[in-house]
């Protein structure tokens, strides 16, 4: 068994690499498969000028890079001041690369994000390697893992489970522990001292979760369209129920909305995008306002927007990656 990671494949893209590669997870017990977008080593040429999502209804102006004495570049945005985002700053330290990890959502694998999100463009300008593992453990032929779409395969909902028959989807041990020492050990080129976590529905709750139990490994979060309430949505029942047992005191340990009460120093603003037109949020699988009064209440700083028109598909995700990117590269820059 083979735990050191083996390249599978690369591609060039932005003057970086999509890289996949291959290791067996002594956490979940089989061979596990994840993505790294390599940025390229800094320089003037490979700065490709990112707008701040300009076409979005919040940044609505064009956005132009603007060069300063250090080599790097100032974006400068015109925005409502009551859900702008600060200027960001196009560079790196030293010869290292910060790390965003990207927890993608139900159904996916460490494939969708890679080449549906756009996010390399971004990536590339700010230095940034992008960490995208799979969402679930694969090839354990458990009873009944594939017997639906949102639980099982696919669907491991970044916790570790404590029921016998589940004991090997422990995907937040695997996304919290065993990949960054994979990192720091394979890639020294990658400083996961400086580290951001992002997600989508599902992802977005791993990514949120494993935020506020780690605040010393990540500066900084983000979401798109995330399940930040999963002990009170249909989605987060059902996995909770098998994962976890029936005891919901449990439950609450891998929820957004009930760990933000017990963490009063998070200072860093949590970056939520959530689509008006998303099918789910009607559904109520996703429950954002339930996670705003909590941030409220807890005096923790979140920023929530609500983005007209936009579903719950990689087209919204798309559309506002750069702003999370740059979100990120901001806090890990501090």
């Amino acid at each position: 068994m083979e735990m050191k990671p083996t390249e599978v494949s690369s591609s060039k893209m932005f003057e970086g690499y999509n890289k996949r590669y291959k290791h067996f997870s002594p956490t979940l017990g089989c061979s596990m498969n994840f993505h790294i977008y390599f940025p390229p080593s800094p320089s003037p040429s490979h700065k490709f000028p990112v707008c701040i999502s300009h076409s979005s209804p919040i940044f609505s102006n064009t956005h132009f890079p603007i060069p300063l004495e250090n080599g790097s570049f100032r974006f400068d945005c015109c925005s409502d001041a009551n859900a702008s985002l600060p200027g960001f700053y196009v560079s790196r330290i030293g010869d290292l690369c910060f790390v965003l990890y990207w927890l993608s959502g139900l159904t996916c694998t460490d494939e969708n994000f890679i080449i549906k999100s756009g996010a390399q463009r971004a990536a590339s300008s700010e230095s940034i390697a992008l960490v995208v593992p799979d969402t679930s453990p694969r090839g354990l032929n458990v009873e009944g893992e594939a017997d639906s779409w949102d639980f099982g395969l696919s669907a491991g909902f970044y916790l570790n489970a404590t029921q016998e028959k589940w004991k090997n989807w422990r995907m937040y041990d695997y996304v919290a522990k065993e990949l960054p020492k994979l990192l720091n050990e394979n890639f020294p080129q990658i400083d996961t001292s400086r580290a951001g976590i992002s997600g989508h529905s599902m992802g977005g709750h791993g990514a949120l979760t494993i935020y506020l139990k780690n605040l010393d490994k990540y500066k900084s979060v983000s979401a798109f369209a995330p399940i930040v309430n999963p002990i009170n949505c249909p989605w987060g029942q059902k996995a909770f129920t098998n994962y976890l047992g029936g005891n919901k005191a449990d439950w609450e340990d891998y929820d957004a909305t009930c760990l933000i009460s017990k963490f009063n120093d998070v200072s860093a603003t949590i970056l939520i995008d959530q689509g008006e037109a998303d099918k789910l949020l009607h559904d109520q699988q996703l429950l954002p306002h339930k996670f705003e009064e909590a941030c409220r209440k807890a005096n923790v700083p979140l920023l929530l927007r609500l983005c007209p028109g936009y579903d719950h598909s990689y087209n919204f995700i798309a559309t506002f990656i750069d702003d999370h990117i740059r979100h990120h590269a901001q806090a890990v820059k501090l």
